[in-house]
């Protein structure tokens, strides 16, 4: 490292020099900090000098007089310390790169410094000097303590180091060396690895190198052009135009056809070229492993001259291999440049010069930077559209090498018209062609300038299927790669949507707040299937969505309401929701109307109903999951019916709906009955909103069943009873129709209602959906069921006209077909209304007229029922054996539900009394 010429400090009086070394060494302390290398190093030695700062101030204050023996210590120490603030101030402010390359010559500068100033304070006249014995002790262990320091490069130093040592030695001319080397480098002095600033570091290095020759110290200046020359390799370190030009250059001054080698470039033993060719103490050169072998066989003598040999005795002929690794590299760019116009042929000429190419590529760095140059990648690329598998299999494999290591080649490839798409094509393709696509595409994403893959259509899609691919190498490599196309927020939402949704689950954890919203937003708006639902809420979703929904601003609070709402859709999810206590903030938002808006309010009632069909589907094992805790909410909640719009309305009736189905439902129900539900829900079956009024109905239907039947009469009129029967007839949700149907159904067998019901004209429709209904769907099945339930009450025997409206429908052969291929309870209820309709039949049946006149002229004689004792039939007397009812009666005799069995049981009985009265009568 070159050094600086320093004045004497003998014609400046003691105390003089004392107090500048002071200011010296406090320069050193302060400027130890800001050191580009060795930093531990040179704090070391500015711990000494502070130590060393007491003992000077002590010789000022004693005032003493000058001696030869304490000038010449005190003359030594300044120069030392004037000589170490220099070298201080000069790694603070050369090139890291430079000073790296000088870091051996540092530490033995600071190690000379150390080991001087502790012989300049060993040379003190202590015993004249009338010092204190503290001051004097101190002198004494920080002497020791001094000459026994030791600096030395650090081993990762010392590594970079050996490294360009060898690779100068052994003339290594690969990129991929150059590279690591100036990775390591970039590594040891703390810069980027960015392409742009190791080339402004690079450049800073050789302008030090030009000061350096300036100054005449040429010894250096050489040895730093040898380390300039080997880092020129490496792709940071120059231009790609400047390596064009000087490939250019030297291709141009070769011929078009290789050269034979010379005779001297063949070895004596092997005959084949030499590699490695080594001089022996006779003077002849041969091919190392040759010559080491002959020896190992016991030879002693040259295998030329057969003179005797001293076999400790191998020069590297380093001109011989120079000149032939020049005939090598001649014959290798002729060959580079004559197989590009081969690939363009057919498909065999094509597949053997790609296989010759990708030999000459594996074979050296600098065979590939050649291959660069002479543009081979736009045919590579054109290559990859070929219809031979094999072609573009080899087009990858050579595209991928290229880009190893090379920020040149990636950004080549980048720049080829549709190279990515081309690229990406081969993802969907064979395994084998899609493995090889996607480590070419992970190698250009190494690259800042290559940003763009994502955004090529169905990119994502093919990684995100390829990263679960059986295929281990594969699947590593489309993780690692996206991994690396995650730096984009519209990559991490296309892998989303391709359902993958670790790199949206990062950002939503640890992103900046608008990136927290992006990703929230797409959660909020993606459609989801629910095994997507499960696996975000455990992967970790649910957790920043709460904390939005507590701590977020109104845009980002709104957003996670509405992410909670498309996730809460999956009862699982529903569940832990609830668990994790966010029902309170949720009811809240709903409670405090005024500051919240009106689509805010929407999505956190659609999410309060999607938690309260979560809590339907609860397992027998689990602890009961309650919605609603208390009563005043159930009331608030309810209450709100009547106060906001129709999409809100509409998911609160929802919520009950579902709560009226929990394992809270009897408490729900009780609820509702205290603050007047069955009233609004009357006037709802009103609503213009068809939704509305259609989940109205359903939530009717639910308190209908078993409730209180004062209240339904206080509530239901006629008009009411119009109402339902409207919608009956022109509902197009068939469970509306059901439950309109279950209502009506339910309510209390007074005559009032029941005759409401018919001059409403509802018996026709009774039986239009009997007739009509499919047994196979579960909304019919329960519209049959309710439907017979209301039909119970025209069957009742104590109003004829009603059981005569209802069978002159021709109802009752439909009741015994249900007794077949109903659900338990339509047969149950078939059954009832079969009993009811049988009970009138005795008094029917019309009697058996007396013959009169000459019996051959009479009619023929109609058949006397055997129970009825009269002439019966299935409309006017109701009788169930003309109806062929008792069969079907017994068969459900044996069903497993007693309530069908008892009904059954009643209907046939009917039969039996009958026959018991007749008799009677008789």
């Amino acid at each position: 490292m070159a050094g600086d010429v320093l004045t004497s400090a003998s014609i400046i009086p003691g105390s003089e020099v004392v107090s500048q070394t002071v200011e010296a060494i406090l320069e050193i302390v302060i400027s130890a900090n800001d050191v580009l290398v060795k930093k531990d190093s040179f704090k070391e030695l500015a711990a000494y000098l502070e130590r060393v700062v007491p003992v000077l101030k002590e010789l000022n204050r004693k005032n003493v007089s000058d001696s030869e023996s304490l000038n010449n210590a005190i003359q030594i120490l300044n120069r030392e310390i004037r000589a170490a603030r220099e070298l201080t101030l000069e790694c603070s402010k050369r090139n890291k790169v430079y000073l790296l390359m000088n870091c051996r010559t540092i530490v033995k500068h600071l190690e000379h410094t150390v080991k001087e100033i502790s012989r300049a304070l060993s040379l003190l006249p202590l015993a004249s000097l009338n010092l204190s014995s503290a001051i004097s002790e101190e002198i004494g262990e920080l002497c020791d303590n001094m000459q026994r320091a030791e600096f030395k490069a650090a081993i990762a130093e010392e590594e970079i180091l050996e490294k360009i040592e060898s690779g100068i030695q052994e003339r290594n001319v690969d990129r991929s060396y150059a590279n690591n080397l100036l990775v390591l480098i970039a590594g040891a002095v703390g810069i980027s690895t960015d392409r742009s600033a190791l080339k402004k570091e690079f450049e800073e290095f050789k302008n030090e190198i030009e000061n350096v020759r300036l100054k005449k110290f040429e010894a250096e200046a050489i040895q730093m052009d040898q380390i300039i020359a080997l880092l020129e390799r490496a792709d940071a370190t120059s231009s790609p135009r400047e390596k064009e030009i000087k490939y250019f250059t030297k291709r141009r001054s070769l011929g078009s056809q290789p050269l034979e080698p010379l005779q001297s470039f063949y070895c004596p033993i092997t005959r084949d070229v030499m590699m490695d060719p080594v001089e022996t103490s006779s003077g002849q050169t041969f091919e190392r492993s040759a010559i080491e072998k002959w020896f190992s066989d016991g030879n002693k003598s040259c295998p030329l001259t057969m003179n005797s040999l001293d076999t400790s005795v191998l020069r590297p002929n380093k001109t011989l291999r120079q000149s032939i690794e020049e005939w090598k590299d001649r014959n290798t760019m002729i060959a580079i440049a004559s197989i590009k116009q081969k690939l363009m042929s057919k498909e065999e000429d094509a597949l053997h010069s790609l296989e010759q190419l990708l030999d000459l590529c594996e074979q050296r760095d600098l065979h590939r930077e050649w291959v660069i140059l002479e543009n081979y990648i736009p045919t590579l690329i054109q290559l990859l559209g070929a219809k031979n598998r094999d072609v573009r299999n080899h087009a990858l494999v050579i595209l991928r090498i290229l880009a190893k290591d090379s920020d040149d080649a990636k950004e080549r490839i980048v720049k080829v018209d549709n190279a990515i798409e081309s690229i990406v094509r081969s993802l969907g393709r064979r395994a084998a062609e899609r493995k090889l696509a996607v480590a070419l595409l992970l190698e250009l994403s190494k690259s800042n300038s290559v940003r763009d893959i994502g955004s090529v259509q169905g990119c994502i899609l093919l990684l995100v299927t390829m990263s679960s691919s059986d295929d281990g190498q594969a699947a590593r490599d489309a993780q690692a790669l996206l991994e690396n196309l995650s730096f984009s927020d519209q990559n991490v939402i296309q892998m989303a949507k391709a359902n993958y949704f670790k790199y949206l689950l990062q950002r939503l954890s640890t992103g900046p707040e608008d990136v927290k919203m992006v990703m929230a937003t797409t959660l909020a708006e993606m459609e989801l299937t629910d095994h997507n639902k499960e696996s975000l809420f455990e992967a970790g979703a649910l957790g920043p969505l709460l904390h939005f929904v507590s701590h977020g601003d109104a845009r980002m609070r709104k957003v996670a309401f509405r992410a909670l709402q498309n996730l809460s859709s999956l009862p699982k999810n529903g569940l832990q929701i609830v668990r994790e206590g966010a029902v309170r903030p949720l009811l809240d938002v709903l409670f405090h109307q005024s500051s919240s808006s009106r689509s805010l309010r929407e999505h956190v009632a659609g999410t309060i109903k999607n938690l309260a069909v979560s809590t339907v589907s609860q397992g027998s094992s689990q602890i009961p999951v309650s919605l609603l805790e208390s009563d005043e909410d159930i009331f608030m909640l309810f209450s709100l019916i009547n106060l906001t719009g129709p999409d809100v309305q509409k998911s609160i009736i929802q919520t009950f709906q579902a709560l009226c189905q929990s394992p809270s439902a009897t408490n729900i129900k009780s609820k509702l009955k205290q603050c007047s539900a069955v009233q609004v829900l009357v006037q709802l079956c009103e609503h213009d909103n068809v939704d509305v009024r259609a989940h109205a109905v359903k939530l009717f239907s639910c308190l209908a069943e078993g409730g209180d039947e004062a209240t339904i009469l206080e509530h239901v009129g006629q008009k009411c009873i119009e109402t339902l029967l409207g919608i009956i007839k022109s509902s197009d949700d068939e469970e509306e129709i059901a439950s309109a149907m279950g209502i009506i159904s339910n309510l209390p067998e007074t005559s009032e209602i029941t005759q409401w019901l018919l001059d409403a004209g509802a018996l026709p429709v009774i039986f239009s959906y009997i007739h009509n209904g499919k047994r196979k769907d579960p909304h019919k099945n329960q519209l049959i069921e309710n439907a017979v339930g209301v039909l119970c009450r025209f069957a009742a025997p104590n109003n004829l006209e009603w059981q005569k409206s209802a069978a002159g429908t021709g109802i009752i052969p439909l009741l015994v077909e249900l007794l077949e291929f109903g659900t338990t309870l339509t047969k149950k209820r078939a059954a009832i209304s079969l009993c009811r309709f049988s009970e009138s039949s005795l008094g029917l049946s019309r009697s058996v007229p007396k013959h009169k006149g000459l019996w051959c002229f009479s009619a023929q004689p109609e058949t006397v029922c055997p129970v009825h004792g009269g002439i019966c039939s299935t409309e006017s007397s109701f009788c169930l054996l003309e109806a062929d009812a008792v069969r079907p009666l017994v068969r459900i005799l044996g069903e497993p539900d007693p309530g069908v069995c008892e009904a059954s049981l009643d209907a046939l009985l009917t039969l039996i009394e009958a026959c018991r009265r007749r008799l009677y009568m008789h």
